[in-house]
């Protein structure tokens, strides 16, 4: 058996421990996800809340079972219960409601949908703010389908600081954490909604940020339970919507710009991402979306249109070699595109009052 645990090595071991009917824990369909950070096991058991208290002692077990296994520094195995409806509110709003000191505003970077390159937007954003001499943080909120890691050429894990703060990993002077930094890349996340929004709260909170002008949130494509719970408690000081031109797009949009209205979260402004074409080659301009139709919203909605972003070959190839636009390119249109969005959000922001968000664990 190898020195370093592995998820492999982890699962041969749980095999061992049986719950209270007999089968083995790994055929028992229960496992969250395994992360092993710096020979640390973390992972949690997803129970029926009428089973919960049988399942403790498999709990421990499954907790001493891994803690015994060779190059295991720790082992923290969380028992989690579907809990009602008013249960889970109330769990989420003791868990998300404090505040992280140091983090003067939080904004998220929102879409009604996926596909219309919000993470790429919300990181060049950020690195904006940073070009214009702000202290950032980027923090990956898509859970299922975490895109930092790839759009900052980001690899290795993120170390502790004593025994449950994570220590975020920097990239061109920027502050980032991700679910993606524990997982690879491949793996899926099959996980429900209470432990997707615990994942979020101890990327928040348990998380050493330390001081940040602000903290940009690349939240899930959609308004669903993380979506919401993210609106609602982590005390953000405004919101950016991303759409693409078309209608299609504009339909999800105004959900996701509903949704903060009815959560009471200041809209800083629409961003128009894709809105035209620049052929690399003969410099035209082609409208493949349409043109203006984000823009024309936002005059409607009455809230602010930060820009216009072209769909160009430039963004796509530094987004994808893990180098974006804003550093690797910064004299670019496209990058004083992205600075002058940021500064507008900035802007947007300087009349907030300090911020105080949620609270992250480490399970």
């Amino acid at each position: 058996m190898p020195d370093t645990p592995t998820k492999e090595t982890v699962l041969a071991a749980l095999k061992s421990v049986r719950t209270p009917g007999g089968v083995d824990l790994v055929s028992a369909g229960i496992l969250s996800e395994i992360a092993i950070v710096k020979g640390k096991v973390y992972f949690a058991l997803s129970v029926p809340p009428r089973d919960a208290r049988a399942y403790e002692a498999v709990r421990r077990e499954a907790e001493e079972t891994v803690r015994a296994l060779p190059g295991v520094a720790g082992a923290t195995v969380v028992l989690t219960a579907d809990a009602k409806e008013g249960e889970a509110a109330k769990q989420a709003d003791a868990a998300i409601g404090r505040g992280i000191g140091g983090v003067r505003h939080i904004i998220a970077v929102a879409s009604g949908k996926g596909g219309v390159g919000k993470s790429t937007t919300a990181v060049n954003i950020a690195l904006g703010l940073l070009a214009n001499g702000l202290k950032v943080g980027l923090l990956d909120a898509d859970v299922y389908g975490p895109s930092v890691p790839r759009l900052l050429a980001i690899s290795e894990k993120p170390g502790l600081i004593g025994d449950n703060i994570l220590a975020p990993i920097e990239k061109f002077g920027l502050k980032t954490m991700s679910i993606g930094f524990l997982v690879e890349e491949e793996t899926p996340m099959i996980w429900r909604g209470p432990m997707v929004i615990s994942a979020l709260t101890q990327m928040l909170n348990d998380v050493a940020w330390g001081e940040l002008d602000v903290l940009v949130v690349d939240m899930p494509p959609g308004t669903g339970d993380a979506q919401l719970t993210m609106a609602q408690k982590a005390s953000l000081a405004g919101a950016v919507v991303v759409s693409t031109p078309q209608d299609l797009a504009l339909i999800d949009a105004r959900k996701g710009l509903e949704m903060f209205k009815r959560v009471n979260v200041p809209v800083l402004g629409i961003v128009e991402n894709m809105s035209y074409f620049i052929c690399p080659k003969c410099g035209e301009q082609s409208d493949i979306f349409g043109h203006g139709g984000a823009e024309n919203e936002a005059r409607k909605l009455g809230v602010p249109f930060l820009g216009a972003l072209p769909l160009h070959m430039a963004v796509r190839e530094t987004s994808d070699a893990g180098r974006p636009i804003v550093v690797s390119d910064p004299t670019s249109t496209h990058a004083r595109l992205y600075r002058e969005i940021a500064a507008s959000i900035w802007n947007g922001l300087s009349g907030a009052a300090t911020v105080k968000g949620p609270k992250i664990v480490i399970e």
